[in-house]
């Protein structure tokens, strides 16, 4: 739709209140003279007079018509509008002018109104989210509960008899306390990463490093079950920008979901190398690998898979949502596939130190 500014539009108002008794004017001074000679003298001025004002008055009805659709009604409207957009109706359809200035606000408005439908339905999600999360870690902090509870009532009630039993009741004890304690973790490492603005220790941090220390965290859990872990290579000067504890804790979820993933006797290799300006790292396990649904939704909050990815290796489901985001919120970003040999391989990057984005923050 065309449109003219306001200061054309009051220019061309202006011409058509001057213009107007003007050419009233002449044309009665022609029906009284029969001429367009102004300079022949009419019979009467009466007739050129009721002309003038008849044009003037004309002229200001012309304009305030103008004025009125195409600047009153819409700001009415658009007035009214914003009223209903203060009252939470976001459904609203807001008046089109002509005039240029009232044109922009209008797209203004509604690049606001179709910017606060998207907040709100990004509120609604998180709200969901949010309850989801409460409602399922609920559910999974009752299980590890229950089982200490009980074991914890049978030995204060004696059932634990003798001093077999009792080591065996206090190792559940103490198996069931680890699960509580990786729950309460994860939820809580995954409330810092969503929901909250997190600031970030900003150190360089060699992720080889890291993942070294990941690997000796779970060399216990791997030993029991005789996985071997095998390093291809952990490149020297892998140094990235971002928080240790962090990083860690990425790395120390994607290497225990592997070991809870691989069957005894197994293997996992682990590699971390410079890669062009980037720290590229890959975990690839011998284990069933994804399933085509898991290739989709493993880094979804909460989702785990029917079979060998279930409550019943542990875990509350948010690991790999939390590796994602700890990886993305450093600048890099972290994939799932199955290798071409069989498993899971989960690759990821993340921007060298001199190339990382917080330098340009």
């Amino acid at each position: 739709m065309k449109t003219i500014r306001i200061r054309k539009f009051t220019i061309l108002c202006l011409f058509i209140i001057l213009i107007f008794p003007w050419i009233f004017y002449v044309g009665a001074h022609f029906l009284e003279t029969k001429s367009f000679n102004l300079g022949i003298q009419a019979n009467s001025k009466m007739t050129q007079i009721i002309a003038v004002i008849t044009g003037l008055l004309l002229a200001f009805l012309i304009v305030a018509y103008a004025m009125r659709r195409y600047i009153l009604i819409p700001l009415e409207k658009m007035s009214a509008g914003v009223r209903k957009i203060a009252e939470g109706d976001l459904d609203i359809q807001l008046p089109s002018s002509k005039i240029s200035e009232i044109a922009e606000v209008h797209d203004g408005f509604h690049v606001m109104v179709d910017s606060l439908k998207k907040a709100y339905q990004k509120q609604v999600e998180l709200e969901d989210e949010r309850r989801f999360v409460i409602a399922a870690v609920a559910h999974d902090l009752r299980t590890p509960l229950f089982a200490l509870r009980g074991y914890l009532e049978g030995l204060e009630q004696g059932i634990a008899d003798s001093p077999e039993k009792q080591v065996k009741y206090l190792q559940v004890c103490k198996e069931k306390s680890a699960q509580l304690d990786r729950l309460v973790e994860d939820l809580f490492t995954f409330t810092k990463t969503e929901l909250l603005e997190m600031e970030f220790n900003e150190n360089t941090v060699d992720l080889s490093i890291v993942l070294q220390k990941s690997i000796d965290s779970v060399s216990l859990l791997a030993h029991q079950k005789q996985i071997s872990i095998i390093v291809y290579q952990l490149g020297e000067e892998c140094v990235v920008i971002g928080d240790s504890h962090l990083l860690e804790r990425a790395m120390n979820n994607l290497l225990d979901n592997a070991v809870r993933h691989t069957p005894c006797h197994g293997e996992i290799f682990v590699e971390c190398y410079k890669n062009g300006n980037n720290v590229t790292f890959t975990i690839k396990d011998t284990g069933e690998g994804f399933s085509s649904d898991e290739l989709q939704r493993v880094f979804e909050p909460l989702y785990r898979g029917e079979a060998s990815r279930n409550r019943l290796t542990g875990g509350v489901g948010l690991g790999m949502t939390i590796s994602k985001r700890i990886i993305t919120q450093h600048g890099g970003d972290l994939a799932a596939a199955n290798h071409s040999d069989g498993g899971a391989l989960l690759s990821g990057w993340i921007p060298l130190a001199n190339c990382s984005f917080y330098s340009h923050t």
